[in-house]
């Protein structure tokens, strides 16, 4: 896999996560779907994306979105 990939992976699963926690514990979760939702929209725009960074720092390979 590539650092595309592991950023889509991520992100649906925070957004999963956090849409199950606000359901089953608090609203407040709803929070990070949102937080997860921006960040990939500044990222569309920018390039910029913090964990493509902390992954390619770790030696994942790059892919087209985040090289």
């Amino acid at each position: 896999m590539n650092i595309d990939r592991y950023v889509m992976a991520f992100a649906g699963t925070m957004v999963l996560l956090s849409l199950t926690l606000g359901l089953l514990h608090n609203p407040w979760w709803f929070a990070l779907t949102g937080f997860v939702g921006l960040n990939i929209l500044q990222a569309a725009f920018t390039g910029f994306c913090p964990l493509a960074r902390v992954l390619k720092t770790l030696g994942i390979k790059p892919g087209q979105a985040f090289s």
